[in-house]
């Protein structure tokens, strides 16, 4: 067998393979910031407020696995590595991005305003830092306007880390991510990827409709949702009228806002609706 056959061979045999349809991405999640983590260790960027987007090497995905019905010439020449990344327009722009990128027949026009965000190579078996060399390198590469690396910086103590956060959030931005620069990418939780904001948010699958009083009659009253973990709550504040009058449907995920967690529950205090999270499968 000749060399160059061998060659083909072995690379068809490492090529990803594209993933089935509705099946999640093998995506790195990230824990909540710490003031006793070593900042010395991280790269920090910006959270964007976008939709999560995942690159198989074939097509893009949802972070709950969903395909992304994007126009050809968006991913033209994108490598047969996967990426991660994040579908963004701008600062505040998250509802309209989820509703472009969310269209089964892409609008050209429309995507136009959209850019990939990219941060990670998940299939690199190197450290964070050497990734994220090798996806300067890609992105350089492609030479694709709406195909970005997300910028990382580092910071020396709490006060610079402070500092940046307060600018980012001041400027319209969500928040901090912080990468651990000497990890590799594992598909999971955990606290190699970090998220600093201001307050704290997380998720949570709606499990019924409870029924308004008084000014809401007629319209929701509260969501009772269930956490990942299996917790149970509602949630009552944050909603628009709108909002009361067509909830979202029972199975899909939410996100909300807290203020810590009751010590014997575990449950979320003063747990209220932000948005609905239209790129996690109902």
């Amino acid at each position: 067998m000749n060399r160059h056959l061998v060659s083909l061979l072995l690379a068809l045999l490492l090529a990803p393979l594209p993933l089935f349809a509705g099946e999640p991405p093998p995506l790195m999640l990230a824990n909540v910031y710490r003031n006793e983590i070593p900042l010395t260790e991280y790269r920090v960027s910006e959270k964007l407020d976008g939709m999560r987007g995942y690159w198989d090497g074939h097509q893009l995905l949802t972070r709950g696995g969903e395909v992304i019905h994007a126009p050809s010439w968006f991913t033209v020449d994108w490598p047969e590595t996967p990426l991660d990344g994040e579908l963004w327009i701008s600062r505040g722009q998250f509802s309209q991005t989820v509703s472009i990128v969310r269209q089964q027949t892409p609008d050209d026009a429309a995507w136009r305003k959209l850019r990939f965000m990219a941060f990670d190579l998940p299939a690199h078996p190197g450290t964070f830092d050497e990734r994220n060399a090798a996806l300067q390198q890609i992105v350089a590469r492609i030479g694709q306007p709406w195909l970005q690396q997300v910028a990382q910086f580092k910071v020396d103590n709490q006060n610079e880390l402070q500092t940046l956060l307060q600018h980012v959030v001041k400027q319209g931005g969500e928040g901090l991510m912080l990468h651990r620069g000497s990890s590799l990418y594992r598909a999971e939780r955990n606290d190699d990827l970090l998220k600093l904001k201001l307050f704290q948010d997380a998720e949570a699958r709606v499990v019924a409709h409870l029924p308004g009083k008084g000014k809401y009659a007629g319209m929701l009253g509260a969501l009772e949702v269930e956490s990942p973990e299996g917790l149970h709550f509602r949630l009552g504040a944050g909603f628009s009228d709108a909002e009361r009058r067509a909830p979202p449907p029972l199975g899909s995920w939410v996100s909300y806002r807290y203020n810590g967690l009751n010590e014997k529950t575990g449950i979320p205090r003063f747990a209220r609706f932000l948005r609905v999270r239209a790129d996690m499968n109902p």
